[in-house]
């Protein structure tokens, strides 16, 4: 064929790659839960601040409350494990276990493992299995799998334990893999789930732990983040008790919230000075135009205080960000109040004119909306994007609360005076701003004369520490990098905002000399759907005449930093200005811009080496560093060899994790019992007889290891734990007439602490023989000891290096000259902040209401409790 007449002619061939590396190659298809390990924040958030780590235990929990709102659970137990990982147990109806035929793949699968590993795959598709759901993307449990290093389902279903085992998306563990014949005939090859055992209960459990190659940067659970959640599901679903509990503390909180959003309201005002007894609570049903079915419940109740506290929830799944819900309601409210106000003219009489945030001040509001397939904005669903629902929550509220207020009359006036009467407040705040100007104090023309400010412009390079008091101010701005590190020293403590209005916190010289030195003006703070905005009483949804003096895009400094002494008045000054950040300027919270200076807790000096050393793990580091220092280990036996360098430090590493792990775990735990797993003793807990053959075994090792250390002799009992439908471990020991009782549990056995146990004794299982001994030094200075195992032999190093190395526990800032001011707390390289944040907003404005308000009794209470708990108290 001629050249010309050729289509292919001078086409590059189909594997040739551009010059610019872009070619079909270069086009990658990503298969099942690929696509979530490579980009895990498309489905769970933020990976790295916790957000999306949390996120994993929510999305767990909400099929849980799903199967719970189409009335087949009751009951939900959620466990922070030793390990760090989390198990969700309900009383639902389990996921179907039975193999799904009609699967492309093969072999064919059981429908819970399709629901673990398929994208987009469950039961919220349709209106029959669940009428209502907060999960509608089908990718919420599979998301959990692909992150979690390790992931344990067990279903207990038509009266068997169903049990599937998977790690980062991978079935590792399941039921025995052959050939069947399917309902049609045709025989295929399948992977049903591995049953365990008969049972008379119903549910699932998630147990997870997740990957920390994702989660690389925090992959800690934090209570109060999974409580305030948790706490939220119990009060909008009545009859649903859901359990919290952390073997790693033993803490624990049982919520079952009653009285619905009006209980949820009554719970956040408790402890607060409420202004009218008789909450606005509305319920009600309204089709919209689009023809949806939205269910509406609404709680709202007015206290003395200064903040609006919205939270806004859509088929139980909270909205931060609030959305087309929240404007329906504030609609609804403005509308229905403002003429209530006119019709009595009483903005008229105050001689006032009234905002839409005067109406929220000291305004607490629980919403709580049911609608099936919802939309929101990411899969995250931080805010609801439905239009229609907007309109049947506007004729709901406004048709009640009209009610509400013309029935209730005392309630009306009650809460319309606290409007007028922050009204009058804002106008004098804006009095009180105009006469700062005037004075100039606020007007940004100049720095205070006690601030030491830094060379860098860019506030993202530039950070100001805040300090206590003019000598470690002096300090501070001699040991600092005067490049971005700017000083303000203090005087004495600020006012405490928590009891004083906007206008009174413009006297306070300490106090105006913080805003003028942030660049940040102070007025209407801003804030979240969830309501933490407060300041002088203005909340969300500003008023744009009063010029929002407060404005986030001004912040001189991105990093503030609170360093005060280690003393009872440096924690006081901290907690003062925290109150004054958190109520007057909360968006510098949330934003991440507050910081407090946190000192090493230890100096030490080995020879010539000296070091600050910021906890007891960074301790233990530098000793084991020390005692490896010119360390050997002579195995001993018939043929011995030395085992030194760097062999020997990575032997070292593991006998550590192993040692950490029985030290965090003896408090609960049999102590001997852990011991026994690191020399060996291996447990399944996975049946009764099993379990009762472990026993047998783990009370021989620890009846040897007792009769060597004289201790009272353990007896070990397989047991069936009836609450968690389990076999257990119980270990029990007599001693002067009383029992001590500890257990081990199945999920315990399979978890990464019970692991670390179990790979330290496979490694240094017949390590060291007879003759064993262990050396460290050279010529006159050489020092050995035999021992009898690599536990010895780390004892014996652990404690040479103790020996000669000098240690001081440190006290704080107090005595610091600037060098060491630098070298331990303020220099970059080396220095450890702990970032402010907001776990549950709920419970730390309790806690400011508490610490900080006039309520003199439940302050008293909360010393009194907490007293036994307080150490190292520097007074």
């Amino acid at each position: 064929m001629p050249e010309q007449n050729n289509p292919n002619a001078g086409a590059l061939p189909a594997d040739s790659t551009p010059a610019d590396g872009y070619g079909a190659s270069s086009i990658q298809i990503l298969e099942g839960l690929e696509a979530v390990r490579k980009r895990p924040g498309m489905y769970i958030g933020d990976t790295s601040d916790g957000t999306g780590l949390h996120h994993l235990v929510f999305e767990v929990v909400d099929n849980s409350i799903d199967e719970a709102l189409a009335g087949h659970c009751d009951d939900i137990v959620v466990t922070i494990h030793t390990d760090n990982s989390i198990s969700v147990a309900d009383n639902g109806r389990g996921i179907p276990t039975a193999l799904k035929w009609d699967d492309k793949h093969e072999p064919k699968r059981s429908a819970s493992e399709i629901a673990l590993t398929e994208l987009h795959a469950g039961g919220k598709f349709n209106q029959n299995s669940y009428k209502v759901s907060g999960g509608l993307h089908g990718v919420g449990v599979s998301c959990v799998n692909a992150l979690s290093k390790s992931l344990r389902l067990t279903v207990r279903r038509n009266g068997k334990v169903h049990v599937l085992e998977f790690s980062r998306g991978v079935v590792v563990k399941s039921g025995e893999v052959g050939e069947q014949t399917g309902p049609d005939g045709q025989k295929a090859v399948v992977r049903p789930m591995l049953v365990l055992g008969d049972t008379d209960k119903r549910g699932t459990e998630v147990h997870f732990l997740p990957d920390t190659d994702i989660f690389r940067e925090n992959a800690d659970f934090h209570y109060e983040i999974l409580s305030k959640r948790l706490r939220e599901l119990s009060f909008l679903n009545n009859g649903v008790n859901i359990k919290l509990l952390d073997e790693r503390s033993g803490k624990s909180d049982d919520f079952s919230g009653a009285g619905g959003v009006k209980g949820f309201v009554d719970f956040i005002n408790k402890g607060k000075q409420v202004l009218h007894p008789n909450a606005f609570h509305a319920v009600g049903e309204k089709v919209s135009d689009q023809g949806t079915m939205v269910g509406v419940e609404v709680a709202m109740q007015w206290n003395s205080g200064y903040n609006e506290q919205v939270l806004c929830f859509t088929n139980n799944i909270p909205q931060r960000d609030g959305g087309t819900h929240l404007t329906g309601l504030r609609a609804a409210m403005t509308r229905v109040i403002n003429k209530y106000i006119e019709e009595n003219e009483l903005a008229k009489k105050a001689k006032v004119e009234i905002s839409g945030d005067d109406m929220r001040e000291g305004l607490t509001c629980v919403l709580s909306i049911k609608v099936p397939e919802p939309k929101f904005s990411s899969q995250t669903k931080d805010k609801l994007v439905s239009s229609e629902v907007r309109g049947p929550i506007e004729d709901v509220v406004a048709s009640k609360l009209t009610d509400y207020l013309q029935e209730r009359p005392n309630d009306a006036k009650t809460i319309v005076g606290k409007i007028v009467e922050a009204a009058r407040a804002r106008e004098a705040a804006r009095k009180a701003r105009e006469m700062t100007r005037r004075k100039g104090v606020l007007d940004g023309m100049g720095l205070p004369g006690k601030l030491a400010d830094c060379q860098e412009k860019d506030p993202a390079l530039c950070e100001i520490y805040i300090v206590e008091g003019d000598s470690a101010g002096g300090s501070a701005k001699q040991g600092r990098d005067r490049k971005f590190q700017a000083i303000l020293p203090l005087r004495g403590k600020i006012l405490n905002v928590e009891k004083a209005r906007y206008e009174k916190l413009l006297t306070s010289n300490e106090i105006l000399t913080l805003i003028t030195a942030l660049g940040t003006g102070i007025g209407k703070a801003g804030g979240s759907a969830h309501g933490n905005s407060n300041g002088n009483g203005n909340g969300n949804g500003s008023n744009k005449s009063d010029a929002d003096d407060f404005n986030v895009d001004k912040l001189r400094y991105h990093r503030i930093i609170i360093m005060t002494d280690a003393d009872v008045d440096g924690a006081h000054i901290r907690t003062l200005l925290l109150t004054f950040f958190y109520r007057q300027m909360p968006e510098l919270v949330e934003r991440g811009h507050i910081y407090i200076a946190q000192p090493p807790l230890y100096k030490v000096k080995a020879g010539k080496e000296e070091l600050y050393l910021k906890d007891a793990t960074e301790l233990d580091a530098f000793l084991l560093r020390v005692a490896l220092n010119g360390a050997g280990i002579v195995t001993g036996g018939d043929n011995p060899s030395t085992i030194s360098g760097e062999t020997l430090a990575e032997l070292a590493r593991k006998h550590q994790v192993a040692e950490r792990v029985i030290d965090r775990l003896s408090g609960f735990m049999d102590s001997e019992a852990l011991r026994a797993i690191a020399d060996g003793v291996r447990l399944n807990l996975d049946t009764v007889p099993e379990a009762e053959a472990s026993a047998l075994a783990l009370q021989a090792k620890l009846q040897e290891i007792d009769r060597a250390n004289n201790s009272p002799l353990a007896e070990v009992a397989g047991e069936f734990d009836a609450r968690t439908d389990k076999p257990i471990l119980r270990i029990s020991r007599r001693h002067h007439g009383n029992v001590k009782s500890s257990v081990i549990t199945q999920d315990f056995v399979h978890g990464a602490d019970y692991q670390a146990l179990a790979e330290a004794a496979d490694t240094f299982r017949g390590l060291l023989h007879e003759g064993a001994k262990v050396t460290r030094g050279e010529g006159e200075r050489a020092r050995e000891e035999k021992v009898g195992d690599f536990r010895q032999a780390m004892q014996w190093l652990i404690g040479e290096a103790e020996r000669t190395t000098a240690r001081q526990r440190y006290k704080g800032l107090g005595e610091m000259n600037p060098e060491q001011l630098w070298e331990t707390t303020m220099d970059p390289q080396v220095r450890r902040l702990l970032r402010v944040q907001i776990e549950d907003a709920i419970e730390a404005d309790k806690v400011f209401t508490m610490l900080m308000g006039d309520e003199v009794e439940p302050r008293r209470d909360f010393i009194e409790t907490n007293a036994l708990r307080a150490a190292n108290i520097d007074v």
